[in-house]
């Protein structure tokens, strides 16, 4: 089988079955996307389909065929992205196994939505992250929109998924 991975060609030899998620740790050796949950839950495993942040983890490669994928590493392939960026100069990740899906799913956000709002940030950024690191990763998805951020922002005090935190 044959897929587009950060604009290379590459043949594979896996069943159709297998996610995409262990095809691009195990068979490419591309170790930017992580497991973390292993139902689509948590995001750690976010890549770009076709422009679309989508779970990698739960993804059939078999039905990757035609598609460009996109992974951490290559978002940065031409240089240091501006949610890379973003993320470095506003402190974004405290463990940092979370943050590869974070910025996928940001930067697939801001593809689609320039300029979006917090709540257009709660809606599309569901990745979870066990250190709590919501506030710093709205102020970096602001800042690499290129929106004023302001130094004191309020803590959120639930995950995306509704538990306190």
């Amino acid at each position: 089988m044959k897929l587009n991975v950060n604009g290379r060609v590459q043949s594979v030899d896996v069943e159709d079955e297998m996610p995409l998620l262990w095809v691009l740790r195990d068979e490419l050796k591309l170790a930017g996307t992580k497991y973390g949950c292993g139902i689509a839950q948590c995001g750690a495993c976010t890549v770009h389909v076709d422009g679309v942040a989508t779970r990698s983890c739960v993804t059939p490669v078999g039905s990757m065929a035609g598609k460009k994928i996109v992974t951490l590493e290559g978002m940065g392939a031409r240089g240091i992205s501006r949610v890379q960026k973003a993320w470095i100069e506003n402190d974004v990740p405290q463990c940092g196994y979370c943050q590869s899906g974070m910025m996928m799913a940001a930067a697939a956000l801001l593809a689609k939505n320039p300029k979006p709002t917090d709540a257009d940030i709660e809606a599309n950024v569901t990745n979870l992250c066990r250190c709590g690191t919501y506030g710093r990763v709205k102020k970096a998805i602001h800042a690499a929109a290129g929106q004023k951020v302001a130094n004191d922002m309020p803590a959120p005090t639930l995950a995306p998924n509704g538990q306190k935190i």
